[in-house]
């Protein structure tokens, strides 16, 4: 791959690198009991990670421990649910269903899942800046959004 251009936005740097899987380091694997996914980049104010979804997997709902970021979707269709707390309401979650082509950047307090509700896997590219050190996991319950856990780079991934 050629060199990255650093001032570009997280979203055109997730597609720079799914333009050229050629220079991906290794080849996607789909691993039916969890999800599979390998860094291809880091550099000093961002990392770039290669995912892959079989129908049926995703995440839990999470942040990126104030990381800002982008994905891109290299082949297949996932579906992203973002969470809206409205002053004094309820968690809301609205769900968004994007093809292969599309992206999507968020900010530094964005709370999402992003999951293959399709019948073909999926490919991604996610970007993020800084690189990740921590991802909260959160569950929506009678009492609105609450964490669940707080996960380390370096620990639990």
């Amino acid at each position: 791959m050629t060199a990255v251009d650093v001032r570009l936005d997280h979203l055109s740097i997730a597609r720079q690198f799914a333009a050229d899987p050629s220079a991906w380091p290794v080849a996607p694997r789909f691993n039916p009991s969890e999800r599979w996914y390998h860094r291809l980049h880091i550099a000093d104010d961002f990392e770039v990670w290669l995912l892959t979804w079989l129908p049926g997997q995703g995440t839990d709902l999470h942040d990126h421990g104030g990381s800002a970021g982008a994905f891109h979707i290299h082949s297949g269709t996932l579906t992203e649910d973002t969470v809206a707390q409205p002053a004094g309401g309820p968690p809301r979650i609205t769900g968004r269903e994007l093809s292969e082509g599309a992206g999507r950047r968020f900010g530094t307090q964005h709370i999402h899942r992003i999951v293959n509700r399709s019948n073909r896997p999926a490919i991604s590219i996610h970007a993020y800046g800084p690189a990740l050190t921590t991802m909260t996991r959160y569950r929506i319950g009678a009492g609105g959004l609450t964490v669940e856990t707080v996960e380390k780079a370096g620990v639990q991934w």
